[in-house]
């Protein structure tokens, strides 16, 4: 069964909205070993509506780095979850509607990696609610942004966790993994 990871930049005051504004002065090749592990571990992306059209603007016109994210985001399976879009437009797209839980229950049925999910903080907080998400990865920045989307700022049940893994990166960066506790 493929397990369905969340990896989150996000900030002390628990920002994860435009990491691009505030994170690359914490990314170092520590960061980036965990980031290419992440994206080595899994062969599809699950992504929410907004995230999926701002990457959609974003990485079909970049040219690879070192790390071939634009290589690894292009060529990617990508499945969209939104109510509002009508299609999809990006390569290896698949837009999600209707029984969002069903259709990424048999998602996860099916061979593969894992499911991998970036920024789409709405989504990380309704598949948490909803026993769908199997681990959540953040890397936790030295920085107070101040404003942005908060990670879990909308109310909702107690959603206990279990801490599974714990690095410090020498930027200050904590990299946390954890599952749903009692999975």
């Amino acid at each position: 069964m493929r397990n369905i990871v969340a990896g989150l930049f996000v900030s002390l005051d628990g920002v994860f909205e435009a990491p691009d504004q505030w994170h690359f002065p914490y990314f170092n090749d520590e960061m980036g070993a965990a980031v290419e592990s992440q994206m080595a571990a899994a062969d599809a992306m699950l992504l929410g509506r907004v995230t999926y059209q701002e990457f959609a603007s974003f990485w079909p016109h970049q040219n690879n780095d070192e790390l071939n994210f634009a290589d690894h985001m292009n060529t990617t399976p990508k499945y969209v979850v939104s109510t509002t879009l009508d299609s999809v437009d990006w390569q290896n797209s698949t837009l999600i509607k209707g029984d969002v839980n069903a259709e990424l229950t048999k998602l996860k049925q099916q061979p593969g990696k894992n499911i991998s999910i970036t920024g789409s903080g709405i989504l990380v907080e309704s598949l948490l609610r909803d026993k769908l998400l199997d681990q959540l990865v953040l890397l936790v920045h030295p920085i107070v942004v101040g404003k942005g989307k908060r990670l879990f700022a909308n109310e909702g049940d107690r959603q206990p966790l279990e801490l599974v893994d714990a690095k410090t990166f020498s930027t200050g960066v904590l990299s946390l993994t954890y599952r749903p506790a009692g999975a």
